[in-house]
């Protein structure tokens, strides 16, 4: 991976990838926003120096939806967030035009974020997130990435406040749902796993 840039990755140029980033600016806080453009950019990274064959669009959208679910506007009092957000994303791509095999694809891939282990052979995308979005809050590998490219992704997407308004996020759901992952990520103490110091200029994932 030492040779990985952020320009060079796959980042899809279709009119639904961009539709989607469009459509998820506007619930998203900057810092989830940001949270989440930098784990397509984990994802895509560790897909490319691994060998993992992936779908870059699927990816993209997948990434960009996976925390919707915990906004205000969208949030369920009925279902985990990544649930709720799996069916957001599948009205948006229905409206996409993604057919029916797609859609549920892409729903999955949310879905499996918050499992601690999805199998690469089944759904490579979904493996891919989960593990991005475990270096983006806890800094699990955070290590196998290059310095210069984890300044590059820190440079153009920042953290903001990502660390108090996750966790903020994740005890709300733990909460009013019991059941969820969210909750049991919370029992587990996810509170003194989070990565911390909050710093734009913290250019290390796992510090």
């Amino acid at each position: 991976m030492n040779d990985i840039s952020l320009d060079a990755l796959p980042v899809p140029g279709t009119a639904t990838a961009a539709a989607a980033l469009d459509v998820a600016t506007a619930p998203l806080s900057p810092a989830l926003l940001n949270h989440s453009l930098r784990a397509y950019s984990w994802a895509a990274a560790r897909g490319t120096a691994d060998g993992v064959p992936f779908d870059p669009e699927l990816l993209y959208v997948a990434a960009l939806f996976h925390d919707i679910g915990l906004v205000p506007v969208f949030d369920s009092h009925t279902v985990a967030f990544e649930e709720a957000g799996g069916h957001v994303a599948r009205v948006f791509a229905a409206g996409a035009g993604w057919p029916a095999e797609r859609r549920a694809r892409l729903s999955d891939v949310i879905v499996r974020h918050m499992w601690p282990r999805v199998d690469v052979a089944t759904d490579p995308e979904g493996h891919l997130l989960a593990r991005a979005t475990a270096t983006e809050i806890v800094g699990t590998e955070a290590d196998a990435y290059p310095p210069s490219f984890r300044d590059e992704v820190l440079h153009r997407w920042p953290r903001l406040d990502l660390t108090a308004s996750f966790l903020a996020c994740f005890q709300d759901q733990a909460k009013r749902k019991p059941d969820s992952l969210a909750a049991g990520a919370v029992r587990s103490g996810l509170a003194d796993r989070i990565r911390r110091p909050e710093s734009s200029e913290d250019p290390s994932p796992g510090e």
